[in-house]
């Protein structure tokens, strides 16, 4: 059944003759306000049925079920149209798609819509019908009410649940209401048989003459492009811009403006006027052509804000744009122009022009909250990112060890922001859920503020918190949720490059003050994440070190054992087996000649069992004690994947059976109870089994998971990533109080290397940065690129010109909206013109490699998979074809096995019938041409998603052996970590604990505790009476720590056993929140701090000298000339007493 007649206000013309585009433009007109999403589909309709009107008059060519797409990149089309008409065409198609598809659309995209099918119906009309352009009226814009005013009820009652069946349904109405037409027209060719028979080419050339004339005489143009893209994006940011230029109380175009002085009158006329509640300005924006730079409009911009402002007593934020690129510029507050992506709500501005501008206070008064951040490093950290705000820097990166507070940083900096109304709302981000519920207990534990979890339930509105905590994965596709401007600061966890690399449009999208927070060392951080956040390339805006952290005693220090067994060094190859070894493999059905793996192979193409039992015992046996010194305390074993956790987990309960699984259990995302398994080895309220002491981690234990209690990490595989690596051993170097018991604190922890992994970090000091798989939209792209300059090259015209449509539509369907396409739009709009697709110049073809093709990613091509892949082979067979045709294809074996799997019982399938037994024949890949591949391909290309999964090998998966390993050949060394405060800070532990029963004793102790001066022959048989209580322990080892030779060893001592790090930490720090200090003062505390540390005491003088005049030039009065301030502080450092002197030479 055909629709129903409606009478419309813009089509009319065309009902004598094509009576259902008539009736589709008077439905999309009357239901564009109450229904947008409706409307462009029936729009969609209008165009396409359209162009079948084309096809059958003009009796055009087409492949079998051809989608609007394919019609209008068909070369037999493209000859006949212009295009101009077509890019109107190819609009209404990608308005009618996102439209049912369920994306967001709005009036103003319906509007538009309805816009632009009247002039595709003038033209229609005239080129066409042989009509008049008098014929149609002025554009009427519909009403606001429809000619239904029950629909808007209708549509406000829609359950927001059933956006996604709504949606659905539409697109099938829309196919079928198409088919039905369809049937009309075949059913009409039958009838006439004149209608299968081509057009003259006279007849076709007066049609193309009278399409180019209408074309001209109609005027299309872009005159209304740059206005819908403002009027869009206004409209995203929820400002409805009033039809036809109009202005009302929120928004004014065309505004009058006093006080210009371009002419006599001093009147000028600003684009658009954003307007408060109050009708006090908040935004003026400055509109120029698409073709013109946007920043061409500034002085223009400012000298309306200069008016409207001596107008109205408030100066309005500045915006200039050309429909494409946006510029802010809000000089009332010092911020020199920044390029955004969007307009801001009335929320945000009324807050930042109407409130913050007023009431803002200066940044530098206030200080860091001492109940959330206590440290001295923490303190500095904060004041330093604070300092680069207020000098109007927007971004910072701020680099602290794993285990040192990184999150309670962002909780300070975040209140310091809001008590200071520099923000309003704060975004935390994070990469996982385990650290989005770790950072929301956190916030919840030191802020009395509403908390927005996105991706959660939540008991508050997402609009009405302060504080909201994201994941990176959960919000890059939310970002239409929010205005650019609805967060004030964006706090990114662990800003490293993978972040970058995959979200890094959430940090270009939100125009808000933006802190990265880092473990990585400085030396690792990469170059694209210092620029992300505005900083030099390894000059971070704060910068506290893990060396820097366990010197100050705000982290514990590791020992490393490297324990490897012959097969985890060498692989395991039948030449070097024994005849034991060889005779358990014969044992358990296996050739051992068939053995012949490579080290890198071990525990992922084969396992053996008892080198898994060897780590295990070694764990066991060597690793790190409870407080009751009979179990190994909390540990994470890194292995190398599923199967090898399940193995280790499988051999441990063999092996230890008394535990009953409870003790040793496997951690990853696979596993259903993942996150319950994470609370149960964290210990806490939420924990179930207390038992659990060994996790074995398959990556998600690897970052940002805390649980001090942990003291042995086992690395069970090879670690690559230096990044990553140093990320896994901050896995357990938080302090730990009382683990031990009360008074025994968490001291250092242990690592087991069984992969070398050290070792191979020393030697590869470079990080490789990872590199992601390309998306199969770009693959595509690129391939059709390469294919079109081959066929170029080979002289293959035909082929060339069949490929540039799909070019052009593969350009056609990157989404405007993306930040990727906006800041590209020039590439963008390069690769969507055909005229210079067609020319293909060598600058061309590399713009759009190199700048178009990662552009793909961002086209929505969910369920497509399959098909994607599809087109990837037979673009690769096109390429065979054209390169050896004469050969026989080699893809043809690989489109034989998929077309293979296609169930032939399938309805859609033995519709394909003839198509699958044509490519099935010899003779069509005697010689198969590329016309006859894409054939194949477009007609195939719906039906191959239906094919059966490929059929997986059914063996046992990795092979499992048990071979006993020589324990002979078990090599257990204990290294150094080159790491020089590691290492002093463990070694300095065995030193301390070989004097600390002699303290009462021997008098060589007392006398450099009491800080006397001690002989070389004192400290000499000092040195002996250690070598027979600890051989390991020699007191001139220590001499190497310190690149200063000419410290005495006495004084070396001195620091070990008699200075007590807690209490020195503790004065400065009550020094520093008591006078609230800047920068500057925190870093020579900084320096003070370690020199009294390591030296045991500092003079006065000492503090006019490098390396305290590096912070300022006149040392410590420079930095500190308030007098008061600096009483007090050479007070402190005199409590230390005057550092040991040497004897003076005689």
């Amino acid at each position: 059944m055909l629709m129903q007649d409606l009478k419309s206000l813009n089509f009319e013309p065309l009902r004598a003759r094509f009576p259902e585009l008539a009736n589709m433009g008077g439905y999309a007109e009357h239901y564009a306000h109450m229904d947008p999403e409706g409307a462009l589909v029936k729009l969609r309709n209008l165009g396409e049925r359209l162009v079948d009107h084309i096809y059958l008059q003009l009796r055009l060519p087409k492949a079998p079920n051809s989608k609007f797409a394919d019609l209008l990149t068909n070369g037999s089309f493209e000859s006949v149209v212009d295009r101009a008409p077509r890019d109107k065409l190819h609009l209404l198609r990608k308005l009618g798609n996102k439209a049912a598809h369920g994306e967001a659309v709005h009036v103003t995209d319906a509007l538009r819509g309805l816009y632009e099918s009247w002039q595709l119906a003038r033209w229609f009309h005239v080129s066409f019908m042989g009509g008049q352009t008098t014929d149609f009226a002025e554009f009427k814009e519909p009403a606001p009410e429809g000619i239904d005013s029950k629909a808007d009820l209708k549509r406000k009652a829609k359950d927001l649940a059933e956006k996604h069946t709504i949606a659905e349904a539409r697109l099938k109405e829309a196919l079928q209401e198409l088919e039905r037409l369809r049937a009309v027209d075949e059913a009409r060719k039958a009838a006439e048989p004149e209608l299968s028979t081509p057009l003259t080419q006279a007849a076709t050339h007066q049609f193309v003459t009278a399409s180019a004339a209408a074309t001209q005489q109609l005027r299309f143009t872009e005159d209304h492009t740059r206005q819908w893209l403002i009027d869009r994006d206004l409209h995203t940011a929820g400002w409805s811009v009033p039809a036809k230029g109009a202005s009302d109380q929120h928004v004014g175009q065309e505004v009058e403006v006093q006080h210009q002085g371009t002419n006599h009158t001093g009147l000028g006329y600003a684009d658009y006027v954003l307007w408060d509640d109050n009708h006090k300005p908040l935004a003026v924006i400055e509109a120029k052509k698409t073709t013109v730079d946007a920043r061409v409009g500034q002085q223009q911009a400012k000298d309306y804000a200069d008016g409207l402002e001596r107008m109205y007593g408030q100066r309005p934020m500045i915006f200039c744009t050309n429909g494409h690129d946006i510029w802010v510029w809000d000089d009332a507050m010092g911020y020199p122009p920044r390029k955004v992506y969007g307009f801001y709500s009335k929320d945000t501005l009324q807050y930042r022009v109407a409130f913050q501008r007023r009431e803002r206070r200066d940044l530098l008064s206030i200080h860091p909250d001492p109940a959330i951040t206590d440290r001295l490093y923490q303190i500095e950290g904060i004041k330093r990112v604070a300092e680069r705000f207020a000098s109007c820097h927007r971004k910072a990166l701020v680099v602290q060890a794993t285990g040192t507070g990184k999150t309670r940083v962002a909780i300070a900096l975040s209140k310091l922001l809001i008590e200071a109304k520099w923000a309003k709302r704060v975004l935390f981000l994070c990469d996982r859920k385990e650290l989005r519920k770790q950072a929301r207990n956190s916030f919840n534990e030191f802020l009395n503020e509403p908390i927005y979890v996105i991706g959660q339930k939540n008991d508050i509105g997402k609009l009405d918190a302060r504080i909201y905590i994201g994941i990176y994965p959960g919000l890059i596709n939310d970002l239409s949720s929010f205005d650019v401007g609805f967060f004030d600061l964006v706090v990114a966890d662990e800003s490293h490059r993978s972040i970058y690399n995959l979200y890094g449009d959430i940090f270009k999208y939100f125009d808000a003050l933006q802190v990265g927070l880092t473990a990585t060392p400085v030396e690792m951080v990469s170059r694209s994440t210092c620029q992300l956040f505005g900083c030099d390339y390894k000059l971070p805006t704060a910068n506290y070190p893990l060396e820097q952290a366990i010197a100050d005693g705000n982290l514990v220090p590791f020992k490393v054992v490297a324990h490897t067994t012959k097969f985890l060094r060498d692989g395991i190859k039948a030449a070097h087996l024994s005849n034991e070894q060889i005779a358990q493999l014969e044992d358990q059905g296996i050739d051992p000649n068939a053995l012949e793996f490579e080290a890198a192979a071990i525990d992922d193409a084969i396992f053996n069992e008892d080198t898994n039992r060897i780590i295990l015992r070694n764990l066991m046996n060597k690793g790190i004690r409870d407080a009751d010194g009979q179990l190994p305390g909390k540990t994470i074993i890194f292995a190398r994947k599923i199967d090898h956790a399940r193995l280790l987990a499988r051999l441990f309960n063999e092996m230890y059976p008394q535990f009953a699984g409870k003790f040793c259990q496997v951690i990853h995302s696979e596993e259903p109870r993942a996150e319950q398994l994470i609370d149960d080895f964290k210990g806490g309220e939420n924990c179930k089994n207390d038992q659990l002491r060994i996790a074995i981690s398959v990556d998600m234990l690897d970052t940002g998971i805390d649980v001090p209690e942990v003291v042995n990490l086992v690395f069970a595989k090879p670690v690559k990533s230096k990044v990553k690596f140093w990320q896994m051993i901050g896995r357990g170097t938080r302090l730990c109080k009382n683990l031990f018991g009360p008074g025994r604190d968490k001291t250092e922890f242990l690592i087991f290397d069984h992969w070398g992994n050290f070792e191979y970090h020393e030697v590869n000091s470079e990080d490789v940065e990872p590199k992601l798989p390309k998306p199969l939209t770009q693959r595509r792209y690129e391939a059709r690129l390469e294919l079109a300059n081959l066929a170029l090259a080979k002289h293959e015209i035909p082929v060339f010109d069949a490929l540039i449509p799909q070019i052009r539509q593969d350009a056609e369907a990157l989404p405007d909206n993306s930040i990727g396409v906006r800041d590209a739009w020039q590439d963008v709009q390069l690769a969507r013109d055909e005229t210079l697709l067609k020319q293909f110049a060598p600058t061309t073809r590399q713009t759009l490699l190199e700048r178009v093709a990662p552009l793909m990613n961002a086209v929505d091509v969910r369920g497509q998979g399959e098909a994607l892949r599809w087109d990837l082979l037979l673009l690769k067979a096109q390429k065979e074809a054209l390169l050896l045709p004469d050969n026989p294809n080699a893809c043809h074996g690989d489109i034989e096995e998929w077309l293979g799997r296609l169930p032939p019982h399938l309805n859609p399938v033995r519709a394909k019938a003839e198509d699958l037994k044509r490519i099935h024949s010899k003779a069509f890949w005697a010689k198969p041409s590329h016309a006859d591949l894409e054939a194949m391909r477009t007609s195939l290309r719906e039906i191959i998603h239906l094919a059966d999964k490929p059929q997986r090998p059914t063996g046992p998966g990795t092979p499992v052996i048990d071979v006993t390993e020589n324990t002979d050949d078990i090599q257990t060394t204990w290294r150094a970590t080159k790491i020089k405060t590691v290492d002093y800070a463990i070694y300095r532990k065995n030193v301390q604990a070989a004097l600390e029963p002699l303290f009462d004793t021997e008098p060589v102790l007392r006398k450099i505790r009491n800080g006397e001066l001690v002989t070389d022959s004192e400290l000499d048989q000092l040195n002996s009476l250690m070598h027979t209580r600890n051989p390991d322990v020699d007191l001139g080892t220590l001499r190497e720590f310190f690149p200063d030779t000419a410290v005495p060893l006495g004084q070396i001592l001195r620091s070990i056993v008699g200075l007590d790090n807690v209490a020195v930490n503790q004065r400065f720090t009550t020094f520093a929140q008591k006078h609230h200090l800047s920068s500057e003062q925190l870093r020579f505390l900084t320096l003070l701090k370690d020199h009294i540390r390591q030296f045991g005491a500092i003079t006065t003088d000492a503090l006019f000298n490098p390396p305290f005049t590096r912070i300022h030039t006149e040392g410590l009065v420079g930095v500190f000339p308030i007098e008061a301030q600096l009483t007090e502080l050479v007070g402190i450092v005199n409590t230390f007493g005057e550092p040991i002197q040497a004897p003076a030479s005689h």
